[in-house]
């Protein structure tokens, strides 16, 4: 079988996770796997549906390739992932170019439907979205020296917002040895820094053992010797324990590094969200963060203009955001999604106003962004190179306090006698910045 097939996967890293495990199942059944979607005989779309902006790029994305196809470079296409699992039939119904959708059930199925679409056959398949496999064999699609590592699937959080546990289904979690035995085979192959990924990483282990197991999860993986660095994202505050705050404090690999989705701070906007926890909760986690590890780095996100948000609420989050001085920020205008509680919700809130206060936000974070990089200046990081800028004819890489794809990169020059290599962890000395990304020299 030379058959080529190519795969465009958009939305979150979870996602990207269940598009590695589909890709080893298409090389096991003996299709050649190309980079270059213009390459393959046959393309999948594995795609984000979480909001507007999302489905929307899933969508250009579909109809980009049914161009492809129309000339005759690709024979058919693929719609896989969330915007699948949540629209079903009107995929088809409405993107004419698709041969095949599949549901997040189907994911093991994904072979078959390859094969179906080189036959010239359409095919639909939505089994249970519980038969969405959790683990599996993965072609790693990240750089050599980093990975997501899933520790379960959907959510039971239920934020009136969001369509993820109805596109999901209930949060899973997988066994403890599966989650090692998977982080060992990664290390093995070149793999120094983990990434906890999960729709609530907190969560992990309730389902199964009846108590949150991430404390004991992340001790155990700290045992494993190749691995150098373990970085948390997708963490509830409100199931941030003192345990796990230990847990950071303590362990060399875990990196001073937490992701808290905290949407809001104003107490009457959290309830309507169906958040666990109130505002005095929020500061007291946060504060309890810094004080036991007083170089964390606090990673959140806010939505703004969520229905009903009075200009008071959005001024108490403004104020709220300049006071808690957050190391990394991202803030969202409110989606509002069908099938979700606050669809239905009165007092929605013009597009404009939405846009302005997430503008609002944002140009606020920059200020404080700008004030820790002048912070770093002088001081000499641990970074991980992941590349040279051509452009800027200097190397680039990430620090404790980047994520990959999510936050920035930290630019550095180094002598050409000693070049640094793709994944080598090097000696920054910073000594400047350039929008809010720091630059230094490799010591």
């Amino acid at each position: 079988m030379n058959e080529k097939v190519g795969m465009v996967s958009l939305g979150c890293a979870k996602n990207q996770v269940d598009a590695e495990m589909m890709l080893y199942t298409l090389r096991q059944s003996g299709y050649t796997i190309v980079t270059d979607p213009a390459m393959a005989d046959v393309v999948i779309v594995n795609t984000c549906g979480f909001i507007e902006s999302a489905k929307q790029e899933s969508i250009n994305e579909i109809i980009e390739l049914g161009k492809l196809k129309k000339e005759g470079r690709i024979k058919g296409i693929v719609v896989t992932g969330c915007l699948a699992e949540r629209y079903q039939h009107m995929i088809k119904e409405e993107l004419y170019e698709t041969d095949c959708v599949l549901g997040i059930g189907a994911n093991k199925s994904i072979a078959d439907a390859v094969a179906e679409c080189l036959k010239g056959e359409q095919q639909e398949l939505y089994p249970d979205k519980y038969l969405c496999p959790l683990d599996g064999g993965r072609i790693q699609s990240t750089p050599h020296h980093y990975a997501y590592l899933k520790l379960g699937d959907g959510c039971d959080n239920r934020c009136t917002y969001c369509a993820i546990p109805m596109i999901r289904g209930k949060f899973r979690s997988r066994t403890m040895e599966n989650i090692l035995n998977e982080a060992r085979t990664l290390v093995a192959n070149g793999v120094k820094e983990l990434i906890l990924i999960a729709q609530d990483v907190t969560r992990y282990g309730m389902d199964l053992y009846g108590e949150y197991r991430l404390p004991l999860l992340l001790k155990e993986l700290c045992r494993i010797e190749e691995l150098k660095w373990i970085r948390l994202l997708y963490c509830y505050p409100d199931a941030v324990t003192d345990e796990l705050i230990d847990c950071i404090a303590t362990e060399e690999k875990i990196l001073h590094y937490i992701d808290l989705p905290l949407q809001h701070c104003n107490d009457r906007i959290l309830k309507r969200m169906n958040r666990r926890g109130n505002k005095k909760q929020i500061m007291e986690v946060i504060t309890k963060l810094r004080a036991r590890i007083p170089d964390i780095i606090i990673r959140t996100t806010f939505i703004c203009g969520f229905p009903g948000e009075t200009e008071e609420e959005f001024t108490e989050l403004s104020e709220f955001v300049q006071e808690m001085k957050f190391e990394r920020m991202g803030c969202f205008a409110y989606s509002r999604e069908e099938d979700t509680p606050a669809y239905h919700f009165p007092d929605q809130i013009d597009e404009e106003v939405k846009e302005k206060r997430a503008e609002i936000l944002m140009e606020q974070q920059m200020t404080i962004m700008e004030q820790y990089c002048q912070s770093l200046i002088g001081k000499t990081l641990e970074v991980v190179c992941e590349g040279f800028d051509r452009y800027a004819q200097c190397y680039f890489g990430r620090s404790k306090a980047d994520s990959p794809d999510v936050d920035g990169k930290i630019f550095f020059r180094a002598e050409e006698t000693n070049p640094p290599t793709i994944g080598e962890f090097v000696n920054v000395k910073i000594d400047d910045y350039l929008d809010c990304d720091p630059v230094g020299v490799m010591v």
